[in-house]
């Protein structure tokens, strides 16, 4: 079912950001505010407070966004003293504000004022394929136990292939799907070697935009953990099989490989099919915030045609 919309959150003036920022404790220098617009639920301000700390502010596009904060809250303090990478230390943490100071390194990919993806590194870089593999191999071998007992939403196998099936009959429900996405769907969900033997705790989302990269390219923070549960591995592995080389996206399995042992039976063709799921994801997402933008978008997108 679509949800109600919820009523877009207007972006702030700087004066209006600073008595915000102001009223939980942070004081901010009004004049070095930076915008960026590029996600989907919360727009992002990078700041200087008056003492010259430099934090990270994150404010929601819509009021009910607020309601994963708690969610998220909690794998952030189950995953800090869990992994060697820095992650947000939200000091405030509020309905309508989030603020943490600046996490170490920069960006592997952003964002132009055309909406266009800018790479910040060579997709190609040993050291970065190395580190994500090393990065995705600590994740992974998370106890799940420990996991589902702090709160974490854990699935099992079967219930990674249900939710897929539910969430591709949603979308069938409620938008004009192509026959041949609904196809190509069909023989995904049906073929057991596509889908996971076991889950682990995934990020869910672990692409350059949500990594901050030292100047070797290794992988010094990980932002916005709120796609993060107890899922297929081959999430995680996703971004880096359709956006690198064939040989550094070998070099990110090795170096997981190297460190847990585990071998993911058909990696690349299971990656490969999660990407080719994605107009599903985001039809659930556009169902869920009812709003009218991105229902036309995921309409646009389920509607087209694809090659298998």
């Amino acid at each position: 079912m679509t949800a109600q919309p919820s009523a877009p959150l207007p972006a702030p003036s700087p004066a209006e950001l600073t008595a915000l920022a102001a009223g939980h404790g942070l004081d901010l220098d009004p004049e070095s505010l930076r915008f960026n617009e590029a996600g989907l639920d919360y727009r992002v301000v990078f700041a200087t407070a008056l003492d010259g700390e430099p934090w990270v502010l994150r404010l929601p596009r819509r009021p009910d966004v607020s309601a994963k904060l708690a969610e998220e809250a909690l794998i952030l303090d189950f995953l800090k003293p869990r992994l060697d990478v820095a992650v947000p230390d939200w000091r405030i943490k509020a309905a309508d504000l989030i603020a943490y100071p600046l996490l170490p390194g920069t960006p592997g990919l952003t964002l132009d004022d055309a909406g266009q993806p800018v790479w910040h590194f060579d997709t190609s870089s040993e050291h970065y394929a190395t580190s994500l593999g090393q990065l995705i191999a600590a994740l992974h071998s998370v106890d799940v136990g420990d996991a589902a007992a702090a709160g974490v939403n854990v699935r099992t196998s079967a219930g990674v292939r249900d939710k897929w099936r539910a969430d591709i009959a949603l979308a069938k429900e409620h938008f004009t799907v192509a026959d041949s996405l609904l196809t190509r769907w069909s023989r995904w969900i049906d073929d057991d070697s596509l889908w996971p033997d076991r889950t682990v705790l995934t990020h869910g989302e672990l692409y350059p935009a949500h990594l901050l990269l030292g100047p070797d390219d290794g992988i010094l923070s990980v932002l916005d953990w709120t796609t993060a549960a107890v899922g297929d591995p081959a999430l995680d592995f996703m971004f880096q099989q359709v956006s690198a080389p064939p040989e550094a996206f070998t070099r990110t399995v090795d170096a997981y490989r190297d460190i847990t042992g585990w071998d993911e039976p058909r990696l690349a063709d299971r990656c490969a099919a999660l990407m080719a799921a994605a107009p599903v994801g985001y039809a659930t997402f556009a169902l869920e915030t009812g709003d009218p933008g991105h229902l036309a978008a995921a309409s646009a997108l389920l509607a087209g045609e694809s090659g298998d």
